[in-house]
């Protein structure tokens, strides 16, 4: 239960004064749902006003807050013709006051003749003469802002200003409460940071405050290392099942080469871990075609040999039924019993994996997450393989933890390399292995960056691809947020080559049943099809090492590992591989920087680290859709910076302090609600 010291900060926003239905709206478009949301959504920038007491050309350029009294009016007429106010200082020094867009009357109404009004806004010349465009504000002198003050300004949508915004973030403060400190006394001292609360006032205030920003990015990480660190702990104290394989299904596989050094030392280090009674929890990383379903397979093989069952999670059916094929094709003449559970799986075929399971028949099982679900019952289930883990969350791997007698070994791969303080960031609870050699016969993928108004010279070179016997992908770009715009790019490309190529031309995207989806894939697979046009709504998962060119259409809009994740569909098989980036016209900075880094390099951690540095954490990851919370308080050069002290400080707390027992302990409990880390609130009922 969340302490209910923090109920009023959790309160729906509309508890807020003045927000109503209408207010709601843009708020809901920011994400602001709640109070404790609005108070968290920190300005980004400020103006300083400059308070000044009369008019001064040496201004020009400034903002600045004055008192004027308007002395007379010129409005010329016309619906769009602006309307002008003459007014003077104290001096009778005078100035233009410019509204655009006509409404003469509600300007003089806010601007009565020879009544004195406080005005804030840009002062400009225009030819001989002082003005002040659109002013920030007009108001009455006795409901003037403090002299010299600093307006913060913060990320907007729609119906919203700064001004308002910054009044519901003064009301969502009043609700924070005075909590108790969870930081280690000598580290905050060393820093000098506030309060808790004070630095969140503070920051609403003055947004130049650096210490106080510090202070809440700080509190934002140390949360989420202890959170993790509560994860790690649990799972570190259950007595899982020490799986000691003797050699003899890993020997039986005919392996048509050598393992990497890399994929070597990879599995020793997982044979190691699975010999513990601990239960393992390792994170895999490797980049496209490093040969991480070797490694998984290799750790299945060891549960096998131990007696104990193994399941290996995919993030999409595609994925899910991929694994299945080269796993089955594998292990052709190993005896072991392989299997695939999805949604689609339905009926008789569905009853009898699910029998054989429980009744322990069924050596490996295959799927997406339908393999968790209630009603699936393992014999004796002692290792789980997640591949893809940035669509899966802390909660869901407690959930797994679950599903067995005792907890299974846990084996996480992910093919995004990951920044290494992410990779802190993100599983600080896990040891991690990386896969940083390439198989033999794999060259280098050649990317080349051509402007869209080259799309002919395109289409007769995949012609000629075509036409040596080769296969090729060609990927839509992400429109907007909506599948449907997704697939009518996609669609429309497919009948323009259609045109071209003929029935050579195969598509397909997310909004396709999965037995369409399926059939297309198997016939690109066959080399039924030449091209396949495809959404990057589907993961292009499938594995044609015949396919050894891709066309990326409005490259400029995606992002660096989502880049680097689809090159990696080519160059599979030997031999020289081409990745197309067609990018549109007017690139901003970041996109250029982005293609330019692709061109140069083929190394994803390089690739991963890069993206860090040009998106942001939250973005990089896909924590939008992994159901963790991403970094609010904390950008990307915070944490970089923070995370080692949060890491040290969170360790500190449960070795020295007594965890949660003590009297720090108990305020970061409330610091773990606070920040909605409580994936581990379960564990905190026990400790």
């Amino acid at each position: 239960m969340r302490p209910a010291i923090l109920n009023p900060l959790f309160a729906e926003v509309t508890a807020l004064k003045g927000v109503g239905p209408a207010l709601a709206k843009p708020l809901e478009r920011l994400g602001l749902a709640r109070a404790v949301d609005v108070a968290f959504h920190l300005p980004t920038g400020w103006i300083d006003r400059v308070p000044r007491d009369e008019l001064d050309v040496g201004d020009v350029g400034r903002t600045i807050a004055i008192t004027l009294t308007p002395v007379g009016y010129r409005m010329s007429g016309g619906a769009r013709s602006p309307a002008r106010v003459q007014a003077i200082d104290g001096k009778g020094n005078g100035v233009t006051l410019t509204y655009f867009g006509g409404n003469s009357g509600w300007v003089k109404k806010m601007l009565p003749l020879n009544e004195s009004r406080r005005v804030s806004g840009k002062l400009e010349s225009y030819g001989q003469e002082l003005q002040i465009v659109h002013p920030d504000y007009v108001v009455p002198l006795d409901e003037a802002p403090p002299a010299g003050e600093r307006e913060a300004i913060y990320p907007l949508s729609e119906g919203m200003t700064s001004r308002r915004l910054a009044a519901l973030a003064a009301q969502a403060v009043e609700r924070a409460p005075e909590l108790p400190e969870w930081i280690e006394p000598s580290l905050k001292a060393k820093h000098d940071w506030p309060d808790w609360r004070q630095a969140l006032a503070t920051i609403h205030a003055d947004p130049s405050d650096a210490k106080a920003r510090a202070r809440l990015a700080y509190d934002e990480v140390f949360a989420n290392q202890l959170a993790l660190l509560l994860v790690r702990g649990e799972a570190r104290a259950k007595r899982g099942r020490a799986l000691a394989g003797d050699g003899r299904l890993r020997d039986a596989l005919k392996l048509p080469y050598a393992p990497t050094g890399a994929q070597a030392r990879t599995i020793t280090e997982i044979a190691g871990d699975l010999q513990q009674s601990q239960p393992m929890l390792r994170l895999l990383q490797g980049d496209v075609g490093s040969g991480k379903t070797l490694v998984a397979l290799m750790a299945l093989l060891i549960a096998v040999e131990a007696g104990a069952q193994g399941a290996l999670l995919a993030p999409t059916e595609i994925l899910a039924r991929q694994h299945f094929e080269t796993l089955s094709r594998k292990l052709s003449g190993v005896p072991v019993r392989v299997a695939i559970l999805t949604g689609r799986d339905k009926g008789r075929a569905r009853e009898a994996t699910l029998m054989g399971l429980a009744a322990g028949e069924i050596d490996v099982l295959i799927g997406t997450h339908a393999i968790f679900q209630e009603g699936v019952t393992y014999r004796n289930l002692g290792l789980v393989v997640v591949d893809e883990q940035h669509r899966f969350g802390v909660a869901q791997r407690m959930m797994l933890q679950a599903k067995a007698a005792t907890p299974p070994h846990l084996l996480v791969m992910t093919a995004t390399p990951i920044p290494r303080t992410l990779t802190l960031a993100q599983y600080g609870e896990m040891d991690v292995s990386q896969l940083d050699e390439m198989p033999p016969g794999r060259e280098p993928i050649e990317t080349r960056v051509i402007s869209d108004d080259r799309l002919d010279e395109v289409v007769e070179g995949l012609g000629r691809h075509l036409a040596g016997g080769g296969q090729a992908y060609w990927v839509c770009p992400l429109v907007e947020e909506s599948e449907k715009s997704d697939m009518a790019a996609a669609e429309a490309r497919a009948a323009a080559l259609t045109a071209r190529f003929g029935d050579a031309v195969a598509l397909v995207h997310g909004r396709m049943k999965g037995p369409e989806k399926d059939a297309v894939m198997a016939r690109f697979a066959s080399g039924g099809a030449g091209v396949l046009v495809a959404t990057t709504v589907i993961e292009v998962g499938v594995d044609v090492p015949n396919a050894t060119l891709i066309v990326i259409e409005h490259a400029d809009r995606f992002g660096l590992a989502q880049l680097h994740q689809l090159r990696g569909r080519v160059g599979r098989g030997g031999g020289r591989s081409v990745c197309l980036l067609l990018r549109g016209g007017g690139l901003s900075e970041t996109a250029r920087a982005r293609l330019a880094l692709m061109r140069e390099t083929n190394d994803g951690f390089r690739i991963a680290e890069e993206d860090l540095r040009l998106r942001g954490a939250g973005e990089l990851l896909g924590t939008r859709q992994s159901g963790e919370a991403a970094f609010r308080l904390a950008t990307p050069e915070m944490l970089a910076e923070l995370l080692p002290a949060a890491n040290g400080d969170a360790r500190l707390l449960i070795d020295r302090d007594g965890g949660l027992q003590g009297d720090r302990g108990q305020a970061a409990r409330v610091a773990l609600y606070l920040f909605e880390r409580d994936a581990a609130v379960g564990l905190l009922r026990a400790g």
